[in-house]
């Protein structure tokens, strides 16, 4: 079978494996020619280890220099007869087989992250097969939706204004075209569920159970990722549903910094660059700003996507000679530097404010965030055949 692109939306209802596993190769022979990782963990696990910030932390820290085996858990969808599967399901796979062949462990655990069944897999499986310890636990999920440990009443998340409704401009990818919305003001309980998803709740329980099973090393760190954005983002983001979760999401960083102090853990949060993920498309009136930084920074030779975040965060922030890790005055590791810096914001705001549904495509860098998304599904990569075949039959028995 062929495998073409289908897009709804700002959503890919399929995946191309021969692209997902270029792009894997991609990163790994990035990573491999840039500054190495020195003093890097060599046990780790990553919660949402299957794209994005979480998958490029993944192949930095096991090709980058630190030579890491690792853990990841996602959860991913492979081959059936009613489709070809996620994105994220090959790239659990294509990452374990070239981790492999480096001698390296990569172990997957597809399943959710949320449940005490996958928690106990994963631990025993730390002690059994893992050498009983880890160095560094990666917080990288990214979900509109938990079960309460409690009741198993589901919490959602909605991406909401708190105060004021806010009118803008956002992508629509399959259908190449800009067009306006209003984001509705969240509720109260909109606001705490938000907040239940995707602030600290959940890395909180992880650490607290990972610590009780004694399998935190002695200064073991643990990272989550967080987003805080230019003041033209802040009404949809800083100032919304999202900013309050993140908020909690940092002060949890800072409850857990103290009590990893007595295995003289840390943990931090590392705020990130707008990039495109699967996540951040779904941010209403985000897209005009992430074309606008995309075509400044290219312009400047800044632009980084996420491997290229990740690799600099753990050989300049996270890890190195200076055992001590550079933070702001709220205890924040800042990635997001190059992007806020004055000069590339006073152009992204002049831009912005050109920015139409009649010129995005030409005045944005349309065509880059567009590619970074398909990328993100394994299509638009150089060097794919993608007239090419797949044998689905041979894609079943592939496992991650």
């Amino acid at each position: 079978m062929i495998i073409k692109p289908i897009v709804k939306g700002v959503v890919a209802r399929n995946a191309h494996p021969t692209g997902c596993k270029q792009a894997i190769i991609n990163q790994i022979n990035y990573v491999k020619t840039e500054e190495p990782i020195v003093n890097g963990a060599k046990k780790v696990l990553i919660l949402g280890a299957s794209s994005g910030f979480g998958l490029a932390s993944r192949i930095s820290l096991a090709f980058g220099g630190a030579s890491a085996d690792t853990i990841g858990v996602s959860f991913e969808r492979g081959p059936n007869d009613k489709g070809i599967g996620t994105a994220g399901w090959y790239n659990n796979i294509f990452f374990r087989e070239e981790a492999e062949k480096q001698g390296l462990i990569a172990k997957n655990f597809v399943g959710d992250a949320f449940s005490s069944k996958t928690r106990g897999q994963v631990i025993n499986y730390i002690k059994s097969e893992f050498g009983g310890k880890l160095d560094l636990v990666i917080y990288s999920l990214a979900t509109g939706v938990r079960p309460n440990p409690v009741t198993g009443e589901l919490w959602r998340s909605s991406i909401k204004t708190i105060g004021e409704p806010f009118t803008g401009q956002t992508i629509n990818i399959e259908t190449d075209t800009m067009e306006q919305m209003t984001v509705a003001t969240a509720t109260e309980e909109e606001i705490d569920s938000t907040e239940k998803v995707m602030g600290g709740d959940d890395w909180t329980s992880w650490i607290e159970i990972l610590s009780e099973a004694g399998v935190l090393n002695t200064g073991c760190k643990t990272l989550a990722y967080s987003y805080i954005g230019a003041k033209s983002t802040y009404p949809i983001y800083h100032q919304g549903t999202l900013g309050r979760a993140k908020m909690h999401l940092h002060k949890t960083a800072d409850t857990l910094n103290c009590k990893l102090a007595k295995i003289s853990g840390t943990a931090h949060v590392a705020v990130c660059k707008a990039l495109v993920t699967k996540a951040s498309v779904y941010i209403p009136a985000f897209s005009p700003y992430i074309l606008a930084l995309y075509k400044v920074m290219k312009r400047k030779g800044l632009h980084e996507g996420c491997i290229e975040q990740m690799q600099r965060l753990f050989t300049q922030r996270v890890f190195g000679p200076d055992t001590a890790i550079p933070v702001d005055n709220q205890r924040l590791i800042r990635i997001d530097d190059w992007e806020l810096d004055d000069s590339v914001q006073n152009e992204v705001d002049e831009l912005i404010a050109k920015i139409s549904p009649d010129n995005f495509s030409l005045i944005g860098d349309y065509q880059g965030y567009k590619t970074d998304f398909m990328q993100l599904n394994g299509f638009e990569l150089p060097g794919v055949d993608y007239q090419a075949g797949i044998d689905l039959d041979s894609l079943c028995q592939l496992q991650p």
